[in-house]
């Protein structure tokens, strides 16, 4: 069957978005040049020298304030979005090709908004995807022997260097790399593939996420919580992870990681619920509970991966908060889309907007996932509406590049599910 032929993607911009044209960034970046040379930049990094220097980060020659937001050619809707990224290299005739055939770097779903991006470092992705390894087997005892393939097929390390080209050093990549494996263990063996349950997961939940927020209690029963966080992977990953954030974040950054952990434990509670109650949610409230059980922890770090901290007031701001939280509920609908065959061949009624789509409107299994792709394009939009606007509004050299780094994890999230062909494959729709 032909791949239907979507409508062109509309931007959620209004028209005196076209007031935003390239001149008003163009002063934006000049300004952000100016208080960059004021301040003397970013902070610099505090770890030790990385064994490969992300290609992100060497300058090109020529390099110029024009990189802190990169200037379109046209004015209102375009020039808006593409402030926050690097332009990829465009792939050659012969990768185009690849893509078109379904080759080892998996299928686009064919109408799905996104931006491509370069193969992530293979050197970094080889010392990460060892360090990891290491962790999980030597610091954590993460998995049993029968697991590996699984974990190896989970390409962390090509994930994590994909989603953060700015991360400074090796070190950094393992901050967001050790958290990544952690939260994936809390939710394969309390809520999925390996013993999960909807039955108790309040109580698991709760006791593990005290390896985040420590418990504060009396002398005498101190001791019984801090044995509990090595009863299980989950608790000992989380655990450890923190521990390592903790070293490189700072109050406040580690503070919003927790608040960040609550929304995504919560958001799986939420899932738990209708898991016993064999109920199938509305459309609008799946969306809500995605909005919590989302991929939202891993972008609101982007900083402390990068080597930098963006302010608490910042970070706190109605309007970045927007920013983020449209970027975690994207990047989760891409998940439901690519997962969406695993997950039906998966025992059990596993929930992704697909399905909830065709149980409550009524639609084909088709027609279902077409309107899916539909609404992460919107969510997309609007997520570079929301950014593009703040970036225009507030171009301070931390706020732009927390932004950029936020769309570089959008763009990296995808990267990894289109090409991670061991876990995902498309359905039979076009």
């Amino acid at each position: 069957m032909p791949a239907p032929e979507l409508p062109p993607p509309q931007s959620s911009l209004p028209e005196a978005a076209s007031h935003f044209g390239f001149h008003v960034l163009a002063e934006a970046a000049a300004r952000a040049h100016d208080i960059t040379a004021a301040t003397g930049g970013p902070p610099p990094c505090t770890t030790s020298p990385d064994l490969a220097a992300p290609p992100a980060a060497r300058p090109a020659p020529g390099a110029g304030p024009g990189r802190i937001l990169r200037g379109p050619t046209g004015l209102g809707t375009t020039s808006l979005r593409m402030i926050l990224r690097d332009k990829a290299p465009a792939p050659s005739a012969a990768a185009e090709e690849g893509r078109a055939g379904g080759s080892a770097e998996g299928k686009v779903i064919p109408g799905l908004y996104h931006h491509p991006i370069p193969e992530p470092d293979p050197v970094r992705v080889e010392e990460v995807s060892r360090r990891i390894k290491s962790w999980a087997l030597d610091e954590v005892s993460l998995y049993p022997e029968d697991w590996e393939e699984q974990f190896d097929g989970f390409s962390v390390g090509r994930y994590m260097v994909g989603c953060h080209p700015d991360a400074p050093s090796i070190d950094h990549l393992m901050i967001a790399t050790r958290l990544m494996v952690a939260e994936n263990a809390v939710d394969d063996c309390y809520c999925e593939d390996h013993g999960g349950s909807p039955i108790g997961l309040g109580e698991r939940l709760l006791l593990a996420h005290t390896a985040l927020d420590a418990l504060h209690t009396t002398s005498e029963y101190q001791p019984q919580w801090a044995k509990s966080l090595h009863a299980d992977a989950p608790r000992r990953a989380y655990r450890s992870a923190m521990e390592y954030f903790v070293q490189a974040a700072g109050p406040s950054q580690a503070d919003r990681l927790r608040h960040d952990m609550a929304r995504l434990h919560l958001g799986y509670l939420a899932e738990a619920a209708w898991a016993q109650m064999d109920h199938v949610p509305e459309v609008w409230e799946y969306l809500a509970m995605r909005q919590f059980n989302n991929f939202r922890p891993c972008p609101t770090i982007t900083d402390t991966v990068g080597g930098y901290e963006l302010p608490a007031d910042l970070h706190a701001r109605p309007d970045m908060q927007k920013v983020i939280a449209l970027a975690g509920n994207a990047t989760t609908i891409v998940n439901d889309l690519y997962s969406y065959t695993k997950e039906l061949d998966a025992p059990g009624r596993h929930l992704n907007l697909p399905v909830v789509l065709s149980e409550r409107e009524g639609l084909s299994d088709r027609d279902a996932y077409l309107k899916s792709v539909e609404i992460h394009n919107e969510l997309m939009h609007d997520f570079e509406t929301a950014a593009a606007s703040l970036a225009a509004g507030l171009p301070l050299p931390g706020v732009l590049r927390f932004l950029r780094g936020v769309a570089a994890w959008v763009d990296g999230n995808h990267h990894w599910h289109q090409s991670n062909t061991y876990r995902y494959s498309l359905p039979d729709f076009w």
